[in-house]
């Protein structure tokens, strides 16, 4: 199975990466369009689509503005040891072995705005560009339309090379539209996570994002191939919910016997 994440605005290119071992985005080309594209654009300009205050809007544009085509481990770092959201603070990647990052680096895929799709060991430079970013270039309107199919394309492939058919797709709404995925001829499992607060079953945002990445974290570590498996997860208080789940969202609960 292959397993879906999306990119985070929080970054660490402070620590120095543990492994040198790296791979190069496939789609590095047309990241560095990107860049391009975004550097026409002015301060004000650049403020207004992202909706960054002054200070990251500097910050950003520095960043752009320092951009190397030619990419290696001195100006950049692996993807799935950068990224430092919500979503990754659910994860253990410090203390990964190499088999950990062999395995993430064949079954996890990780959706960006700027890069259209990373493996974990692909280097990454700093930037700040989300997949719903309204940017127009000679592709469209936005950044659905700038990847149009690139996104689809790389998973099938890997799909058909990884030959189980399924996709675990543990990103967020914004990113996820962009894989198209009723044309992925895929078996597509979301996994939801739910807490049990005043009698129901609530979704609570922060919460969610620590979960996907624990379940991500919880595969690697298992090394787990087969969906089913999934089932199993009860990493810090959730357990799989049979009741409110359908074929296509498991959903995972956890509080019920605080609420006794």
């Amino acid at each position: 199975m292959i397993i879906l994440m999306n990119s985070s605005k929080a970054l660490d290119f402070q620590q120095k990466a543990k492994i040198s071992k790296y791979t190069i985005p496939e789609l590095q080309k047309d990241a560095d369009h990107l860049v391009k594209e975004i550097r026409k654009l002015s301060a004000k300009e650049f403020s207004k689509l992202l909706k960054t205050s002054k200070k990251l809007t500097e910050l950003n544009m520095d960043r752009y503005a320092n951009w190397q085509a030619d990419v290696d481990a001195s100006h950049a770092k692996q993807a799935l040891l950068a990224f430092r959201g919500d979503i990754y603070s659910g994860m253990e990647v410090d203390d990964y072995k190499i088999k950990d990052f062999n395995f993430a680096q064949k079954h996890v895929r990780i959706l960006s705005g700027l890069y259209g799709i990373l493996r974990p060991l692909d280097l990454i430079q700093p930037f700040g560009l989300e997949m719903a970013t309204k940017l127009a270039t000679t592709r469209g309107k936005n950044m659905y339309d700038f990847w149009k199919t690139r996104i689809n394309k790389n998973l099938k492939a890997l799909l058909k090379m990884e030959k189980s058919g399924t996709l675990v797709n543990l990103c967020s709404m914004e990113y996820f539209k962009a894989t198209k995925s009723d044309l992925l001829d895929a078996e597509v499992i979301t996994p939801a996570f739910k807490e049990f607060r005043d009698g129901s079953h609530r979704f609570i945002t922060l919460y969610a994002k620590q979960a996907r990445g624990m379940m991500c974290n919880y595969i690697i570590r298992n090394q787990l191939k087969q969906v089913n498996y999934l089932k199993s997860f009860d990493v810090e208080g959730y357990q799989f919910n049979k009741k409110i789940s359908s074929d296509k969202e498991w959903v995972f609960t956890r509080g019920e016997k605080d609420s006794d």
